[in-house]
C-alpha cells in the first residue's frame, strides 16, 4: 500500500457557537478548531487506516500548533509542513444561519500555507493517491504552480490523482484560474465534485452531459458526484453506483465533504471496492457533521463500520 499525499491549505476556524450570531455583533466565538479542507481530508484518511501526509505551511504560533497537534495525533506525516516565523497561521471566522447557510471571513492571504514548495517527490516514497482541493489552487497563483508541479511529478511516478474542485464562481477571479482547474481535471483519475461544481467545471447545465464530458479525458476513471444529504452517485465508464447518506443529528456540516473524500480515497488505497468506499465516505461525512468543529468527528474504521451496519 502506498501513501496518500495532499498539498493544500491549513488554517484554524473561530466559530460562532449558535445560529444567527452576526459578525458585526460583539458576541461569543468558540475555537480555535484545526481546519483547512486539505487538513480535514488527510486527517480522515489517516484515521481510516491509510498512510497519509500533507505538504503545507503554518505559522510558528499557537494556531499552527493546534493544527499540527491534531494531525500528528492520528499519524499524519507533517515533515513537509513549513513552520514559518514570517507570517501567522491562516484563520477563518465562521457563522451560521438557521437555514443552514454560512458566512466566512478569511484571513488567508500571505499565510505560510501558500509558501509551501514542491518537494522532491522521490523522497515521498510510493504514493497511491495525490489529492487536491480547488480552494488551494485558487488561493494563490504562485502556490497553484507548486501544486501543479507536484501533481505532474506524482503522476509520472505512478500515483493516481484525486480532485475535489471545492470552488464557487466567486473563486474564479481570472481566466487563468479556470485554466488551472482544467489542467488538473485533465490529469485526474478520481473526480469528486458537487452538482454545482460539476456544472461550473464542465460548462454543462445538464448533469448527464457534464458526466459525459468528464469521461472525454482519457485518464478519468471515476466521478463521485456528491449531493449532501441526498447521498452520492459514483460513475465509471461502464457502471453506476448509488450511495445513500446516513442520518445523524448534525451539529456542524463544515468539513463533511472533505471527510467523505478522505474516507473514500483511503478505502480505495486500502484495496476496497468502489461501493465500499462510497459507504465509508458517506459514514465519515455523517460522523464529522455530528460533531461541532471542522475535523472533530469521531471517525475510525470501527465507528464507520458501526454506522454502516446500523443503517444497512
Amino acid at each position: 500500500m502506498g501513501k496518500i499525499w495532499t498539498m493544500g491549505e491549513l488554517l484554524v476556524e473561530i466559530m460562532r457557537p449558535e445560529e444567527n450570531m452576526e459578525f458585526h455583533e460583539p458576541l461569543t466565538f468558540k475555537g480555535p478548531y484545526a481546519s483547512g479542507s486539505s487538513g480535514i481530508f488527510i486527517r480522515t484518511a489517516a484515521r481510516m487506516g491509510a498512510q497519509a501526509g500533507i505538504i503545507s505551511g503554518v505559522g510558528k504560533d499557537g494556531f499552527g500548533k493546534c493544527i499540527l497537534d491534531h494531525l500528528k495525533a492520528d499519524g499524519v506525516d507533517t515533515r513537509y509542513v513549513l513552520e514559518s516565523e514570517k507570517g501567522s497561521t491562516g484563520v477563518a471566522f465562521v457563522m451560521y444561519y438557521s437555514n443552514g447557510e454560512r458566512k466566512f471571513i478569511f484571513h488567508w492571504d500571505n499565510t505560510p500555507a501558500v509558501e509551501a514548495k514542491m518537494p522532491d517527490v522521490a523522497e515521498l516514497g510510493e504514493t497511491s493517491f495525490f489529492h487536491m482541493m480547488g480552494c488551494a489552487l485558487t488561493s494563490s497563483r504562485v502556490y497553484a504552480k507548486e501544486i501543479l508541479g507536484t501533481m505532474h511529478a506524482m503522476k509520472e511516478r505512478g500515483a493516481k490523482i484525486s480532485f475535489d474542485p471545492n470552488i464557487r464562481m466567486e473563486h474564479i477571479k481570472e481566466p487563468a484560474d479556470y485554466a488551472i482547474i482544467q489542467e488538473v481535471v485533465a490529469s485526474t483519475n478520481v473526480f469528486m465534485p458537487g452538482v454545482a461544481e460539476l456544472k461550473l467545471v464542465t460548462g454543462e447545465k445538464d448533469v448527464s452531459k457534464a458526466i459525459e464530458k468528464c469521461f472525454s479525458f482519457p485518464d478519468m476513471e471515476v466521478v463521485v458526484l456528491k449531493n449532501g444529504s441526498r447521498g452520492s452517485v459514483i460513475y465509471t465508464r461502464d457502471t453506476l453506483i448509488h450511495a445513500n447518506a446516513y442520518p445523524v443529528e448534525a451539529l456542524d456540516a463544515t468539513g463533511a465533504g472533505d471527510s467523505f473524500d478522505g474516507a473514500f480515497i483511503a478505502s480505495l488505497a486500502l484495496g476496497h471496492t468502489l461501493e465500499e468506499a462510497a459507504k465509508a465516505g458517506a459514514a465519515a461525512g455523517a460522523l464529522n457533521a455530528a460533531a461541532f468543529g471542522p475535523m472533530e468527528g469521531n471517525i475510525s474504521p470501527e465507528t464507520v463500520a458501526e454506522l454502516i451496519t446500523r443503517h444497512r
